[in-house]
């Protein structure tokens, strides 16, 4: 996977490429799908979810810019895999699910010696995490019509969140940054994820 799908386009931080080598994706798959955890593709996790290709997920760890020492929040833990490697690359990281079958999948996952520096929540990931704020970085895995106001109002001066923008079945993946106080976008490509269900993102 390392090898033939991430080097090749582009993802070269070491720190993060080494985590996707040590972390067993196929431990985050239904076990009917764990002999292709490793295909350059998103399987199903059940609940209408799903965990992204490999490539994805490491072309968004990458554009969060980690050195070892952030606050990272999550929105949308899934499988719990992105949160694994997050939680190998960042200080600490608050990671929030709305669907609790799926959050209690994930911890159980997590809680094998995967991460010590990980926080739960249940709830609608729109609204993020104000008593955890300000954070570092902010991934959303999960794509939204705009960049939802909480979200940014919690994003630290000079932090930078990752999220995918636009219509339930095409979107960008955006890089935003907030210089004093101000909403800056950098689109980073085309891509294609379920819908960030909350009350500043998609209704069901």
């Amino acid at each position: 996977m390392v090898a033939d799908q991430l080097r090749p386009r582009g993802i070269l931080d070491e720190r993060l490429l080494a985590a996707m080598e040590d972390i067993p994706r196929h431990l985050f798959v239904p076990a009917r799908l764990a002999p292709r955890s490793y295909e350059d593709c998103p399987l199903q996790i059940g609940e209408g979810q799903t965990i992204s290709q490999p490539y994805i997920v490491a072309e968004m760890t990458q554009a969060l810019r980690l050195s070892g020492t952030e606050k990272v929040l999550e929105i949308g833990t899934g499988s719990g895999y992105q949160t694994a490697i997050l939680c190998r690359l960042a200080g600490e990281v608050v990671t929030v699910e709305r669907i609790a079958s799926l959050l209690e999948k994930a911890r159980k996952v997590l809680m094998e010696p995967y991460t010590e520096n990980v926080r739960f929540r249940i709830g609608d990931g729109t609204m993020g995490v104000p008593e955890e704020a300000p954070f570092h970085r902010i991934i959303v895995t999960a794509a939204s019509p705009k960049v939802p106001t909480p979200l940014f109002e919690q994003l630290a001066e000079d932090g930078i969140m990752v999220i995918p923008v636009g219509e339930r079945w095409e979107q960008d993946l955006l890089r935003v940054r907030k210089e004093k106080g101000r909403m800056r976008k950098e689109v980073l490509g085309g891509c294609r994820f379920v819908p960030l269900i909350g009350q500043f993102g998609f209704h069901e």
